[in-house]
């Protein structure tokens, strides 16, 4: 299974009125929403399932920080 860090590269931080966030960039957001499409038609390969659970895990991360981040400057 590919590990979420292999996606380092398409990290980014942007800033979104006061916060600074992490976000996927245009490219992975796009291939974020064109897998779940292909999953539903069953044509992943299996590459392409690991690379979902990967996108799918690092998203996860990503909301939980981004929601830590939001937390401690409300405080």
């Amino acid at each position: 299974m590919n590990k979420p860090s292999f996606l380092i590269h398409e990290i980014q931080v942007e800033k979104v009125g006061n916060w600074s966030l992490f976000k996927f960039s245009d490219s992975l957001q796009l291939r974020m929403e064109d897998l779940p499409d292909k999953k539903k038609a069953d044509q992943l390969t299996t590459d392409e399932i690991a690379e979902l659970e990967a996108i799918g895990e690092l998203d996860h991360i990503f909301t939980h920080m981004n929601a830590m981040l939001a937390a401690q400057d409300a405080n």
